[in-house]
């Protein structure tokens, strides 16, 4: 891949911060940096806590993204699920209220400084909400240790669930939960063994999973992460990065030309935003979105525009992934 010069990106480039509906990750307001490419409009947000070498990866999907022809979509519309945080069980109703016509929920377990009764009351108030044929998967991010794991499915499994992504954090520990669930019929996902890994395929390999959660962001864009999804040879669901409806459509175009699709996609994720950069974002309608490209307003570009400070910081960090790009 063709890497645009540094001064190229920075002309481009708009440091944007959307501030969220509810707290989600540790965070209030998502900062981000959307670059206006040959292509089309594109976005770097990697997540500040992550280092230079992670966040690269990111940078290259953008410009994969905004500089490089995309694959043909083989569907025109994306069935998506909700997202619901890590909020109290009181909450979850208005959460899923913002996700129009969504059939699957997602719900976030093993939250820091909560406890697995929050998490039961949360998951117990989105199967009421969604009645007996939606459809509910628990994503801990990697929370709980074997033993913890193994507990919570024995708690969680009366309510229906789908999948379980990324309950431990390590390969091995997924191995041996697989092993002990094997008469449960819960399906584990990969994410962060995938998105965070030196090789995504080990996972895969090592027979850790019963399919893969891939987001095109962290995994260098749309073209590398087909090509993981093909060599795992394992069900796919895209999923978001809480990005704005620029990124969305990324991990859009990467749900369109997937040959296979056979789980509703986390790409509902701008509903989880309170502000976005187009008067059309990309909220599910019907539990569908689009595929296709986003241009921002100008106007909510500007509205939405960072603190000086902040943007320098982006600025910063935009030249040191482009170095790290440049000598890969």
């Amino acid at each position: 891949m063709s890497i645009p010069p540094l001064s190229d990106l920075r002309t481009v480039a708009h440091v944007i911060s959307l501030p969220l509906v509810t707290r989600f990750r540790g965070i209030d307001t998502r900062e981000v940096v959307l670059l206006e490419g040959p292509t089309g409009w594109t976005e770097f947000s990697p997540f500040l806590e992550y280092d230079d070498a992670e966040a690269a990866v990111w940078l290259a999907a953008a410009i994969d993204f905004g500089w490089q022809a995309q694959p043909a979509p083989l569907r025109e519309r994306i069935v998506v699920n909700a997202t619901v945080p890590a909020v109290a069980a009181g909450d979850v109703t208005s959460v899923l209220a913002r996700f129009d016509g969504c059939r699957t929920a997602k719900v976030k377990v093993a939250e820091r400084g909560q406890t697995l009764t929050d998490d039961i009351a949360r998951v117990r108030a989105v199967r009421a909400a969604l009645g007996p044929e939606g459809r509910i998967r628990l994503d801990a991010n990697g929370g709980w240790n074997v033993d913890e794991a193994e507990h919570a499915v024995h708690e969680l499994a009366a309510f229906d669930l789908e999948y379980l992504e990324q309950p431990c954090a390590s390969v091995d520990e997924l191995v041996q939960l697989r092993e002990r669930l094997a008469d449960w019929d819960i399906p584990i996902a990969a994410d962060e063994s995938i998105r965070k890994a030196v090789d995504p395929l080990a996972v895969a390999r090592a027979g850790a999973a019963d399919l893969l959660v891939v987001k095109a962001q962290p995994l260098g864009g749309v073209h590398r992460a087909l090509e993981i999804v093909g060599e795992a040879g394992l069900p796919a669901v895209v999923s978001s990065a809480l990005e704005t409806s620029i990124g969305l459509s990324m991990g859009l175009a990467l749900a369109a030309a997937l040959p296979q699709l056979d789980y509703d996609c986390g790409l509902g994720t701008a509903s989880l935003l309170g502000a976005d950069v187009t008067s059309r974002p990309l909220r599910p309608e019907s539990g569908m979105l689009p595929v296709g490209r986003i241009t921002p307003d100008r106007d909510l570009l500007e509205r939405h525009t960072a603190a000086p400070d902040r943007r320098e910081w982006w600025l910063a960090r935009l030249e040191r992934c482009h170095a790290v790009l440049g000598t890969g």
